[in-house]
């Protein structure tokens, strides 16, 4: 992960950088300064040592970023006001949503509950007339029992005949076509167009060039947010723990001798002294 990120470039601008470097590296090919692609570094180390030079390179463009950034800015500040004013208008279209919520709701449960009542009816008008005698009801409940099961039948036509329509309005809408280029006023759009063309003229080429023109060039010897230049070195260093110097002559040390425990001039009683 890539912790070195240019305090002057706002985060939704980090796409737009890497994907104008990612384009540089494609297309790399089609530059001659830049035909040593693959021979010393390849282009995945090439990007690593980019992202790593992230604010080293996007402040070439500097100027033009912040130009860019300021009329991004005046183009979204009444954009957020018509947001605002439009807010309350919204809740006019409320009403229509729940109508359109309810009749959908009416659409799917309708051949439901109607499929329901006739098969109860039907079921219940039958059992009744195999009754000796069958009561008089019986011949109304199986006549209520068709009735719901034409019922039934007419809903089901209705919402299949509903999702027909919908499906037929839905796929005759033009869907809007997606693209990574937004549709902004002219002046936004050449401020952004100017960054991008700072931005690669000015920093990513000229770091690729950099890069490929050095023989001992390295991800990370040639990352410049690492260079000697940038990290002080902190006046400290490590104790010498080296052996002290001879000091001051010492005497010599003493000696230690075993004592001499030789056995005594001693016999038995027969060798008295005279």
């Amino acid at each position: 992960m890539h912790m070195n990120s240019a305090p002057h470039l706002l985060a939704e601008d980090r796409p737009e950088y890497e994907r104008i470097l990612d384009d540089a590296l494609r297309h790399a090919h089609e530059r001659p300064d830049l035909a040593g692609v693959g021979e010393r570094l390849n282009a995945v180390q090439l990007r690593t040592m980019a992202l790593d030079a992230t604010e080293l390179i996007t402040s070439t463009a500097a100027t033009e970023y912040q130009h860019y950034v300021r009329a991004r800015e005046e183009l979204r500040n009444p954009a957020e006001g018509e947001d605002q004013d439009a807010s309350p208008g919204s809740t006019t279209d409320r009403p229509h949503r729940s109508g359109a919520g309810v009749g959908a709701v009416v659409t799917v449960l309708a051949p439901v509950l109607a499929g329901t009542a006739a098969f109860i009816f039907l079921l219940a008008g039958y059992l009744l007339k195999l009754l000796d005698p069958a009561p008089s009801f019986a011949s109304t409940m199986v006549s209520a029992g068709w009735f719901f099961a034409v019922v039934t039948a007419a809903a089901i036509l209705v919402a299949a005949v509903g999702l027909l329509a919908t499906a037929l309005r839905n796929g005759s809408t033009p869907q809007p076509v997606e693209d990574d280029e937004e549709e902004l006023p002219e002046d936004v759009a050449r401020a952004r167009e100017a960054w991008r063309h700072a931005l690669l003229e000015r920093g990513i080429l000229p770091f690729l060039r950099d890069a490929l023109a050095d023989p001992e060039a390295g991800p990370a010897s040639r990352t410049p947010l690492r260079s000697a230049n940038r990290i002080p070195k902190i006046g400290y260093s490590r104790p010498d723990f080296s052996s002290p110097d001879d000091g001051p002559a010492a005497g010599p040390r003493p000696t230690f001798t075993s004592p001499d425990f030789t056995s005594p001039d001693f016999g038995g009683p027969e060798h008295e002294l005279d």
